[in-house]
């Protein structure tokens, strides 16, 4: 048996504005919006995307999953993302070499430290 990894659904209180954040943020295209949920990805053929889908709920609890970002200048990258409207969060995470952001609806992320070459 075969199977793909299609997308990740994420439940947001405004999924167009959520959808069209983070499609900035990973320079992602929207690819389907429709009134109940949008989905992003690199290109219109590569998955996995990311689906963003109504929910009446705020927020309450940090992410059981949560996404890991590597740039190539973490120190930037976090930077822009701020500008973009994400915020550093403390999630517990104490001295470590990533920074705990969340989106503009709270769902915590991280920027991980460039690798090394």
């Amino acid at each position: 048996m075969s199977v793909r990894w299609e997308q990740i659904v994420v439940d947001s209180e405004d999924p167009a504005r959520l959808a069209r954040w983070w499609a900035e943020a990973l320079d992602y295209r929207i690819v389907h919006e429709a009134p109940e949920e949008v989905e992003i990805r690199r290109t219109p053929d590569e998955m996995p995307g990311l689906l963003f889908t109504p929910v009446p709920d705020a927020k309450t609890v940090k992410n059981r999953l949560h996404i890991d970002l590597r740039p190539e200048d973490q120190e930037a990258e976090v930077e822009r993302l701020v500008d973009m409207g994400a915020r550093p969060v403390d999630i517990g995470q104490s001295d470590v070499g990533w920074v705990v952001l969340a989106d503009p609806e709270g769902n915590e992320f991280c920027v991980l430290s460039s690798r090394k070459k």
